[in-house]
């Protein structure tokens, strides 16, 4: 499967250079970066929507579920990375789920928070 001297599905080519495709938009293979980028979306927003950073602001917010539903497919996507034999890198992803879990809990308690 060559077209211009690159293989069709590794790289992208306009003619004059070769551009590698990026990995984060390929979702059917499991990608560490983004699960972490949507678990850090989901923190962030998850702040901001119950009132963050004034301390006077803390409110529930019925968004919350929005970021609920994001720390869950961060989740998702972290245990799709898991590995059957066990390495360093699986010790890894088993940490980033603990922090998915933590984020879900954070974002429960402030959709719950008065």
């Amino acid at each position: 499967m060559w077209a211009g001297g690159c293989i069709l599905n590794r790289a992208c080519d306009n003619g004059e250079i070769v551009l590698p495709r990026t990995s984060l938009l390929r979702f059917r293979q499991p990608s560490i970066v983004r699960s972490i980028g949507l678990a850090l979306a989901a923190f962030v927003a998850s702040l901001r929507l119950g009132g963050f950073p004034n301390i006077d602001d803390l409110h529930s917010s019925r968004w919350q579920v929005l970021s609920m539903m994001a720390a869950l497919g961060a989740m998702v996507e972290t245990a799709r990375c898991m590995k059957r034999k066990w390495t360093l890198y699986q010790a890894g992803v088993l940490i980033l789920l603990y922090t998915d879990v933590m984020i879900m809990g954070l974002a429960v308690f402030l959709f719950f928070y008065p």
